[in-house]
């Protein structure tokens, strides 16, 4: 049994090889199945975030060769290219690393609560999937017990640091009075919910919210009274927008540098701030080359983050310590699981010598034998046939020079030098 967690990050690759190996949601469940099929892998789950897409998988024995080639085929990628950028973590290290993510020790924005929800829709989907079994599923709750408690017993997450703050913060820089700004939001999601929240607290004047479906945009515009559009209205709201931030689900590229050049020409060059956290982009790269376009992506905003974090740094340090005893609970956990089988054999092995003797013992009282010497060869029977196999195992040990297999025997059978002692 070996636990595995393999992927990429922020940290380890550049924004064009993540949003390559990016999953759709209409993906994951036949990607798990593929990937239980076609690797190794008994347990599976995949988290696809726009900062990182990692596998949590549970193997027979460590195989990790297969599962890399089996990404990047998936991905389209060169086997070289993902090798360069992926991490693997094994059994203990696998177990620490999820619940640092989970707890957001290992994210952009350290602290940042959303990835716990991303990590629960994984295993969600991968419960759909059929491919999280007794062992994943263990390691998943204990992962999220493990974050609960660092959210509940640190102040890791009291500060409002998260791409979505982070984005908005930048947007006050490059705007002194948010006041005076109108704002389009493209997507109607979490991060997007986040973005909404934080303009409407600084008084933005006017958000507008383009989604693919009305409805969706809409249920997001009433709670933060913003007007509610279509994708395809951007074009008419982007000509009143100061600033423009999108994070939706979409493979390709929503705005594009025509439509953006129009809308400078229409605002006369009046500047656009954008921030692009999608991963794969909303906007098409080339519209950063325009003159009057101040255009982010998520990799942009690693010097805002850094700054909002400082009052987060303190509480890293008690939220790893919790960390380190929920691998540690867990593992022991997992140790005590894989004694269960041997006792049940051993249990399994003691009933049945023990119906033996009763049978013999049975039998020895129909043919008239005295009730006193049924129970003392039964009792004598049975003790020689348990301590059969033991006995004749820990000699061959001695004659080994099995020394230390002697130790854990002589503390298996809770024996001691004061035992003959006591029992006289």
């Amino acid at each position: 049994m070996a636990f595995i967690a393999l992927g990429i990050n922020h940290k380890t690759a550049s924004v064009d090889v993540r949003e390559r190996v990016a999953f759709t949601p209409e993906q994951l469940v036949e990607a798990l199945q593929q990937l239980c099929r076609i690797t190794p892998s008994r347990e599976a789950a995949i988290l696809s975030t726009c900062n990182r897409s990692e596998l949590y998988l549970e193997q027979d024995h460590p195989s990790t060769d297969e599962v890399l080639a089996w990404l990047a085929g998936y991905h389209n990628l060169s086997l070289e290219e993902l090798r360069a950028c992926a991490y693997v973590h094994q059994d203990d290290a696998a177990v620490r690393h999820m619940m640092r993510v989970a707890s957001g020790l290992d994210s952009m924005v350290l602290g940042e609560p959303q990835i716990l929800g991303q990590m629960k829709s994984a295993y969600a989907v991968a419960r759909e999937a059929g491919t999280v079994g007794p062992l994943l599923g263990r390691l998943f709750q204990a992962t999220f017990s493990t974050a609960k408690t660092v959210r509940t017993d640190t102040a890791i997450g009291e500060n409002p640091v998260s791409v979505a703050f982070a984005a908005v913060s930048l947007a006050k820089q490059i705007f002194s009075d948010l006041h005076r700004s109108q704002a389009l939001l493209i997507g109607a999601g979490e991060t997007i919910t986040l973005v909404a929240r934080h303009l409407h607290e600084q008084g933005v004047k006017r958000i507008v919210v383009a989604n693919r479906t009305l409805e969706r945009a809409s249920i997001l515009a009433e709670e933060f009274g913003a007007h509610a559009v279509l994708l395809a209205d951007m074009p008419q709201e982007l000509v009143n927008s100061d600033i423009v931030i999108s994070s939706t689900a979409s493979q390709l590229p929503i705005l594009g540098k025509g439509a953006v050049e129009r809308a400078l020409k229409q605002r006369r060059h009046k500047p656009i701030f954008m921030v692009d956290i999608a991963v794969p982009r909303d906007i098409e790269p080339e519209v950063g080359e325009l003159d009057d376009v101040y255009l982010y992506t998520v990799d942009d905003l690693h010097d805002v983050v850094a700054e909002n974090l400082k009052s987060r740094q303190g509480a890293a340090q008690a939220a790893e310590e919790l960390v380190g005893a929920g691998v540690e609970d867990f593992m022991q956990r997992l140790r005590e699981l894989a004694a269960v089988d041997v006792l049940r054999a051993y249990r399994q092995q003691a009933e049945r010598l023990r119906d033996e003797e009763v049978t013999k013992a049975q039998r020895m009282l129909q043919n008239g034998t005295s009730a006193e010497e049924v129970l003392a060869l039964l009792a004598r029977g049975l003790t020689n046939k348990l301590l059969h196999a033991p006995s004749v195992q820990l000699k061959k040990l001695s004659a080994d020079g099995r020394f230390d297999a002697l130790a854990v025997a002589q503390e298996l059978f809770a024996l001691d030098e004061g035992s003959d002692k006591r029992s006289q």
